[in-house]
């Protein structure tokens, strides 16, 4: 890629971020004195129609294979446009825009308009996706799940854990069964466990935290109803040539998701999910 194709944001106080504009795709995190916080495999693909690899990718308007586009939908391998850049006293914003086109009214009759936001700031990362439905009156509402697929950088799988599922039903997707999560989410290395696919349903505003022996990720989500944890393991990471062979166990994505009830929109209504990620 070339520098043209990214923006580098910085703060005020040092913390950065860095987006691509092939599929609106957040990069990198690293917040003010701090390192990277987010995972981007080293065999990423950088081309048209490919999805990157790692970082936060934008899932619109469908969410993994639940529906008849590809894997994802298509504004993860599509270009967005800069609308804007700026550095505040405080903070850096991107906003980026995606328009529906022929390419995508092709395979999803629907005219609509995204924006992604990203803000970085101190110890914080804000990323806001926005889709409104530029149909004329009289036109289908539009309907679509979707999801910010971040990807968190570890260092020790075995000593992470995620707080704040206690209690929520969720889907999965390895065992295409569905389960009660009785406890707080701990990630032992036990086969079984890194093979990891679940959707957790109604999470809506409730905070997570990720833990890795003394570091902290807060997340925090608006608007998305649900939340998705997700690690290939060994045996399903080797098979994706994307990623390395040990990639599994260097990265663990809690995204933010609407994939138990699609969010419709008729012509003109518009909708807005946060996904916020802070250091303690």
């Amino acid at each position: 890629m070339t520098p043209n194709d990214t923006i580098r944001l910085t703060a005020p106080d040092g913390a950065t971020a860095t987006v691509a504009l092939h599929g609106g795709h957040v990069l990198s995190w690293v917040p003010a004195r701090g390192v990277e916080q987010l995972y981007l495999s080293p065999r990423s693909e950088y081309a048209p129609g490919k999805a990157i690899r790692g970082g936060v990718p934008v899932c619109f308007p469908q969410f993994a294979e639940r529906g008849p586009l590809p894997k994802h939908g298509f504004a993860r391998t599509m270009a967005w446009e800069l609308m804007s850049q700026e550095q505040g006293k405080d903070d850096a914003l991107a906003v980026l825009r995606l328009r529906d086109s022929e390419a995508t009214r092709a395979i999803w009759p629907h005219a609509f308009e995204l924006e992604l936001s990203v803000r970085v700031s101190g110890r914080t990362l804000d990323i806001e996706l926005a889709c409104e439905n530029t149909g004329q009156e009289g036109d289908a509402p539009l309907r679509f799940t979707t999801a910010l697929h971040t990807y968190l950088r570890v260092g020790d799988l075995d000593a992470v854990s995620v707080e704040g599922l206690s209690g929520l039903r969720y889907f999965d997707s390895i065992k295409q069964a569905e389960a009660l999560q009785r406890m707080d989410l701990l990630l032992t290395g036990e086969k079984g466990v890194l093979d990891l696919d679940r959707i957790y349903f109604d999470l809506k505003e409730r905070p997570l935290l990720v833990t890795e022996d003394r570091r902290q990720v807060v997340i925090q989500q608006q608007g998305f109803d649900d939340a998705v944890v997700w690690n290939p393991g060994p045996e399903r990471c080797a098979k994706l040539a994307d990623m390395p062979p040990e990639g599994w166990s260097e990265m663990l994505c809690v995204e933010a998701a609407n994939v138990g009830r699609p969010v419709e929109l008729a012509p003109g209504e518009s909708w807005v999910g946060r996904q916020s990620l802070s250091l303690p």
